[in-house]
């Protein structure tokens, strides 16, 4: 109900039952549709769920340029889970145009918010560097 009236938490928290099927049938054109309202207004993990779904092409077209545009504005919300998916697509020229500058800054902010995966590939970027 609250989802239905708005509610950017209740329409993310609904849109993963449906991407998941938890209490409810699987349905991704459903959670698609929530975590399109959420991000809509704002919802940085409603951004990132959707920008996932569109990096992977899972219940919507692959589209990278929309996947980055969403990681983009949940990273700028300074959300760590986006900016470690940014530095990869910075890292690895995914939907952007390969820049290592940019991976590793977008890696420093989210390793200093305590990230791991951003912390294990500023590691690994520096054992690349030395070897």
């Amino acid at each position: 109900k609250a989802a239905e009236q708005g509610n950017e938490r209740a329409q993310i928290n609904l849109g993963v039952c449906y991407a998941n099927g938890t209490g409810v049938e699987k349905n991704m054109r459903k959670a698609i549709e929530l975590y399109e309202k959420a991000a809509e207004q704002g919802n940085e993990r409603a951004q990132i769920n959707l920008g996932v779904c569109y990096a992977n092409g899972t219940g919507v077209e692959k589209n990278m340029r929309k996947a980055i545009e969403l990681f983009q504005k949940a990273a700028e919300q300074g959300n760590a889970q986006a900016q470690t998916n940014l530095g990869y697509c910075y890292a690895n020229g995914r939907g952007v145009e390969k820049n290592m500058r940019k991976a590793i800054e977008l890696f420093q902010k989210a390793a200093e918010q305590g990230n791991v995966r951003a912390q294990k590939s500023l590691a690994r970027m520096n054992l690349e560097k030395k070897g």
